[in-house]
């Protein structure tokens, strides 16, 4: 079970950091809307992830073996 959680962790803030990295980079060089959504709302998202990723490996930290 541990190894599932920091796996997750580990892929939803991967997936998160990228999301937010190309956000911001789409936003500084003009680009308002990566496809159909907002740059904004991608950037969310991304955050979002991170925090989902946070909280996984925190509860793989603190489950008992």
């Amino acid at each position: 079970m541990n190894n599932a959680l920091l796996t997750l962790g580990r892929l939803a803030g991967i997936a998160g950091l990228l999301l937010c990295l190309g956000s911001g980079f789409a936003r500084v060089a003009g680009y308002y809307w990566i496809g159909k959504f907002e740059t904004l709302t991608v950037l969310q998202v991304g955050t979002t992830g991170m925090v989902l990723g946070c909280f996984l490996l925190l509860f793989a930290l603190t489950a008992k073996s």
